[in-house]
């Protein structure tokens, strides 16, 4: 595993970890104002629940390395996931932490894709190997 990639992980599982924990504490109501109004479940239960799993995910990307592809790809998941909220406070004009622009919402959005493309990196589910097999050019994109 490199060392970039290892730096990648760390790094992405430590905010995982503070982003959490900021959910069920200081944060809290500020992540309350971005969950949508269509959204089904309870403001709060919903901001704890993402609160619970940013921290289950985060901590496992730092101290579970042998399974950081699973965990990349789940931390993935979760930002797709998690997708249509930031879509809906950008749709809706919600403010929240510092988001009080239409632009600053836009620009917030274009910042989703590269998380997941972080998780997928840290995860190990980027790295580009030389192919020996038959079909494969001289080198190609496996998990690894």
């Amino acid at each position: 595993m490199s060392l970039l990639r290892t730096a990648a992980r760390f790094t992405l599982g430590a905010a995982m970890v503070g982003a959490g924990i900021a959910h069920l504490t200081s944060q809290r109501e500020e992540f309350q104002a971005q969950v949508p109004h269509w959204f089904p479940i309870d403001e709060d239960l919903t901001v704890v629940g993402s609160g619970v799993a940013e921290i289950a995910l985060g901590a496992s990307f730092i101290a579970l390395p042998r399974q950081r592809r699973l965990v990349g790809g789940l931390l993935a998941a979760f930002y797709v996931v998690i997708f249509p909220g930031n879509i809906a406070q950008y749709v809706e004009g919600t403010d929240a932490f510092g988001l009080d622009t239409d632009r600053k919402r836009l620009v917030r959005l274009f910042f989703q894709p590269l998380l997941v493309l972080w998780a997928l990196y840290g995860g190990g589910w980027l790295s580009r190997r030389r192919g020996r097999g038959r079909g494969r050019g001289p080198s190609h994109f496996v998990a690894t």
